[in-house]
Protein backbone atom coordinates (compact mmCIF):
# COMPACT_ATOMS: atom_id res chain seq x y z
CA UNK A 1 0.00 0.00 0.00
CA UNK A 2 1.12 3.45 -1.31
CA UNK A 3 1.74 6.08 1.69
CA UNK A 4 -1.03 8.95 0.73
CA UNK A 5 -1.83 12.06 2.26
CA UNK A 6 -5.41 14.20 2.45
CA UNK A 7 -5.62 17.49 0.83
CA UNK A 8 -8.82 19.30 2.15
CA UNK A 9 -10.43 22.40 0.38
CA UNK A 10 -11.82 25.28 1.82
CA UNK A 11 -15.25 23.61 0.72
CA UNK A 12 -13.92 20.95 3.03
CA UNK A 13 -13.83 18.14 -0.29
CA UNK A 14 -10.96 16.01 0.23
CA UNK A 15 -8.52 14.71 -1.90
CA UNK A 16 -6.56 11.60 -0.96
CA UNK A 17 -3.12 11.43 -3.15
CA UNK A 18 0.22 9.65 -3.22
CA UNK A 19 2.88 11.49 -0.67
CA UNK A 20 5.36 11.26 -3.17
CA UNK A 21 2.93 13.54 -5.81
CA UNK A 22 1.94 15.83 -2.84
CA UNK A 23 5.79 16.45 -2.26
CA UNK A 24 5.98 17.95 -5.63
CA UNK A 25 5.23 21.14 -3.71
CA UNK A 26 7.68 23.04 -1.40
CA UNK A 27 4.99 23.90 1.11
CA UNK A 28 3.20 20.98 1.51
CA UNK A 29 6.73 18.74 1.65
CA UNK A 30 7.50 21.64 4.72
CA UNK A 31 4.17 20.88 6.49
CA UNK A 32 4.69 16.72 6.54
CA UNK A 33 8.34 16.79 7.32
CA UNK A 34 8.60 19.55 9.34
CA UNK A 35 10.08 18.45 13.32
CA UNK A 36 8.02 20.04 15.71
CA UNK A 37 5.10 18.05 16.03
CA UNK A 38 3.04 19.57 13.56
CA UNK A 39 -0.37 18.14 13.47
CA UNK A 40 -0.01 17.84 9.39
CA UNK A 41 2.97 15.99 9.76
CA UNK A 42 1.71 13.74 12.38
CA UNK A 43 -2.10 13.16 10.54
CA UNK A 44 -1.06 13.54 6.98
CA UNK A 45 -3.66 15.69 6.36
CA UNK A 46 -3.53 19.49 4.92
CA UNK A 47 -6.00 21.82 4.86
CA UNK A 48 -6.42 24.57 2.18
CA UNK A 49 -9.25 26.98 3.84
CA UNK A 50 -7.84 29.60 0.83
CA UNK A 51 -8.09 27.41 -1.76
CA UNK A 52 -11.78 26.18 -3.64
CA UNK A 53 -12.07 22.79 -4.81
CA UNK A 54 -11.70 22.79 -8.46
CA UNK A 55 -8.45 24.73 -7.91
CA UNK A 56 -7.33 21.86 -5.07
CA UNK A 57 -8.14 19.25 -7.78
CA UNK A 58 -6.29 20.77 -10.59
CA UNK A 59 -3.05 21.01 -8.56
CA UNK A 60 -3.57 17.21 -7.51
CA UNK A 61 -3.67 16.97 -11.01
CA UNK A 62 -0.70 19.31 -12.08
CA UNK A 63 1.63 16.94 -9.31
CA UNK A 64 0.91 13.83 -10.75
CA UNK A 65 1.71 15.53 -14.27
CA UNK A 66 4.93 17.17 -12.56
CA UNK A 67 6.00 13.59 -11.29
CA UNK A 68 5.24 12.00 -15.18
CA UNK A 69 7.34 14.63 -16.79
CA UNK A 70 10.26 14.35 -14.72
CA UNK A 71 10.53 10.91 -15.32
CA UNK A 72 10.99 11.92 -19.19
CA UNK A 73 7.35 11.36 -20.33
CA UNK A 74 6.72 14.90 -21.75
CA UNK A 75 3.35 15.84 -22.54
CA UNK A 76 0.95 18.75 -22.26
CA UNK A 77 -0.62 20.05 -19.28
CA UNK A 78 -3.56 22.17 -20.29
CA UNK A 79 -4.91 24.58 -17.44
CA UNK A 80 -8.63 26.28 -18.47
CA UNK A 81 -8.34 29.87 -19.63
CA UNK A 82 -10.86 30.98 -16.65
CA UNK A 83 -9.11 29.14 -13.59
CA UNK A 84 -5.65 30.80 -14.46
CA UNK A 85 -5.48 33.90 -12.17
CA UNK A 86 -7.01 31.65 -9.29
CA UNK A 87 -4.35 28.87 -10.14
CA UNK A 88 -1.62 31.28 -10.22
CA UNK A 89 -2.14 32.49 -6.92
CA UNK A 90 -2.14 28.96 -5.62
CA UNK A 91 0.89 27.95 -7.33
CA UNK A 92 2.47 30.90 -5.72
CA UNK A 93 1.53 29.97 -2.45
CA UNK A 94 2.24 26.47 -2.83
CA UNK A 95 5.74 27.26 -4.42
CA UNK A 96 5.21 24.56 -7.03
Amino acid sequence: MRETVKLISMEGFEFVIDREAAMVSQTIRSMLTSPGGFSESKDGVVTFPDISTTILEKICQYFYWSLQYSRGKETKFHIEPELTLELMMAANYLHT
